[in-house]
């Protein structure tokens, strides 16, 4: 059906040529009949259709069904006429002769005509299938580009929403870590001494404990010990919520007042290997290291069931590179998968690994039977070394 549509329109795209191969087949049968002329003297009256047959292929081939029976019948009449005796006209001198070659003429130019017709509709068909190929060739290519140009489109919009994303993941880590020294300056600053101020009350009270029985003197003396109590608890907590040591004296001197509580509250021996002394960085990479350090020593407190770790900071080749290394049971396989893979990682590691990611570094962790290690590596850019200086200066 789709073929027969397909000639119908190649038909119409004909139709101005129309005239062009009618007018080709007339003049192939004419040369056919002129053809057979110069040859009469040589081939005589017998057969006189050996050059007609040539006119018929011809137009058969080239011209289509119309002009090759135009053809066909003009070479009838045309031998008829000139090379069946008499000669010049169209009587006949021998009817049984002459009129089977006609017929036989006609019925063989039919089935040369009936070929030729079936061999242009086939090479019309393949046409077709080359244009339909080529049709879906090209609407699959248009499809490829504006497929490629929507997820060209797509991946920027995504790589923009990242951008967006990474920028609002660091504002809220700057104004979460604002929040924490904050909060540990009021503790510090506001609940400190009103823990004070009631310690020294207590103080004036104890001096007149002769004038109290034996078990207000010693409510009072446990009201003294829980306000100490208090006051360190407050104090440890304001201290990690952000040590003021950070601030004031730099990495070093924060992460060895870190781990020494952290090894006496926890019973777990720390290593720590850092310069003396270290150089001062900038605000957000101290306390991303400090973070760090601090994320992964509660994890082998929580996690390793190992009773020592190590952490060594250092710079080499314009970098800081920290370690912290346990040497518990290792994490499992499952959730290691998960770390490398960034898919279903635990709040800590997130946050450790976002921090680093947001100064351009880089977190591997590695973990097996002997332990977990955690390496971050910190590129140090010389605005930022140029800015320490002239913080150290000042």
């Amino acid at each position: 059906m789709q073929i027969d549509q397909f000639l119908e329109a190649g038909t119409e795209k004909e139709k101005s040529s129309a005239m062009r191969r009618y007018g080709l087949a007339v003049v192939a049968a004419i040369f056919a009949l002129w053809l057979r002329q110069l040859l009469f003297p040589l081939l005589g009256a017998g057969n006189p259709y050996h050059t007609a047959w040539a006119a018929v292929v011809f137009s058969a081939w080239y011209c289509g069904v119309g002009p090759s029976i135009v053809t066909a019948l003009l070479s009838v009449l045309g031998v008829w006429y000139f090379f069946v005796p008499p000669f010049g006209s169209f009587a006949i001198q021998a009817p049984k002769t002459a009129i089977p070659g006609m017929v036989g003429f006609l019925v063989f130019s039919g089935f040369i005509i009936a070929l030729g017709e079936s061999n242009r509709r086939t090479l019309l068909s393949s046409r077709w299938t080359e244009d339909q190929l080529r049709k879906a060739h090209d609407e699959l290519r248009r499809a490829h580009d504006e497929l490629e140009r929507k997820v060209q489109e797509r991946t920027a919009d995504l790589n923009l929403a990242n951008e967006n994303l990474g920028e609002l993941s660091s504002r809220l880590q700057q104004m979460r870590d604002e929040e924490r020294r904050q909060i540990s300056r009021e503790l510090h600053d506001s609940i400190g001494q009103l823990l004070a101020a009631l310690s020294m009350n207590i103080a004036v009270v104890q001096r007149q404990a002769d004038n109290l029985d034996s078990a207000g003197a010693r409510a009072v003396s446990e009201n003294a010990v829980m306000v100490e109590q208090i006051s360190r608890e407050i104090r440890t907590i304001s201290h990690l919520l952000h040590p003021p040591l950070l601030d004031a004296a730099g990495l070093a001197s924060a992460l060895r007042w870190y781990v020494d509580g952290f090894s006496e509250r926890s019973q777990i021996k720390v290593d720590l290997q850092i310069p003396e002394p270290f150089r001062r960085l900038s605000d957000e990479m101290e306390i991303a290291i400090f973070r760090m350090i601090q994320e992964c020593l509660t994890n082998i407190h929580r996690h390793s069931g190992g009773n020592s770790a190590a952490i060594r900071v250092r710079e080499e080749d314009h970098r800081i590179v920290v370690e912290v290394q346990d040497g518990g049971k290792g994490i499992p396989r499952e959730k290691q998968v998960e770390l490398s893979s960034s898919g279903r990682i635990g709040v800590g590691f997130r946050g450790m690994r976002e921090r680093i990611r947001q100064l351009n570094g880089t977190l591997e962790i590695r973990s097996d039977n002997a332990g977990t290690a955690v390496t971050a590596t910190l590129p140090l850019a010389e605005s930022t070394s140029a800015q320490v200086e002239k913080s150290e200066v000042a």
